[in-house]
C-alpha cells in the first residue's frame, strides 16, 4: 500500500484542518476523501479493472473503473482526473466528469477501520480499450462487460467483486438511464 498524505474531515464532509498519512487514517477510523469513477460506454458497458495481486485490500477482484484517495491539499475532481489517467491511461477533462453522488463507506477489513466520503463520477467514453496503458501496481486487467452481466455476475460470485453490491446495482441503473437518453 502506498501511504500517502490525505486531509481529514467528519462524517459530513466537514474538513478538520487536519492532516494524517492514509495508513494512520484507515487504522484510526479518521473520515477521508476518495474518487470513484464509472467509465461507461453507449452499449450500456462498463469498464471493469481487475485489481493487482499485491493490492492490500480486495485483490484479485473485480473493481469499478478507476478509484483512489483523494490527497491532502487536491479537488476531487483533480483526484478523478489523476486516477483515471495514472490508473488506465485517459486524460480526462473536469469538465467531461458528471458527478453522480457522495456517499459515506465503513469497510473493516483485516483490522482496518476505513471511513470514506466517496465522491462518484461517471465518464462517458466511446472508445477501445486496446491502446490503454495500465498501471501494473494498481490494474492486472480491465474490460467492458454490459451492465446486465455485470448484475448476473454480481448475484452470482459477489466474492470476484469489490463489495458494495447494492450501489453497484443503482450505479449501473444510472448507466442504463443516461444511456436511453440518447
Amino acid at each position: 500500500m502506498s501511504d500517502e498524505l490525505l486531509d481529514i474531515f467528519n462524517e459530513n464532509d466537514v474538513s478538520l484542518g487536519v492532516q494524517k498519512m492514509k495508513s494512520e487514517a484507515h487504522n484510526d477510523g479518521s473520515w477521508h476523501r476518495v474518487a470513484h469513477n464509472w467509465i461507461y460506454n453507449s452499449q450500456n458497458e462498463v469498464l471493469l479493472q481487475l485489481r493487482a495481486s499485491q493490492k492490500l485490500l480486495y485483490p484479485n477482484r473485480w473493481d469499478i473503473s478507476a478509484a483512489g484517495h483523494v490527497s491532502a491539499n487536491e479537488e476531487v475532481e483533480t483526484s478523478a482526473q489523476r486516477e483515471i489517467e495514472e490508473e488506465i491511461g485517459i486524460k480526462v477533462r473536469k469538465s467531461d466528469l458528471q458527478f453522480f453522488r457522495k456517499v459515506n463507506y465503513h469497510i473493516d477489513f483485516n483490522g482496518m477501520n476505513i471511513n470514506e466520503i466517496t465522491y462518484v463520477y461517471l465518464y462517458k467514453y466511446d472508445h477501445g480499450i486496446a491502446d490503454l496503458s495500465l498501471q501494473k501496481e494498481e490494474v492486472a486487467q480491465i474490460k467492458f462487460v454490459h451492465v446486465d452481466e455485470v448484475k448476473k455476475e454480481l448475484d452470482l460470485c459477489p466474492e470476484n467483486f469489490t463489495p458494495g453490491k447494492e450501489d453497484w446495482f443503482s450505479i449501473l441503473d444510472k448507466i442504463k438511464e443516461l444511456n436511453s437518453r440518447k
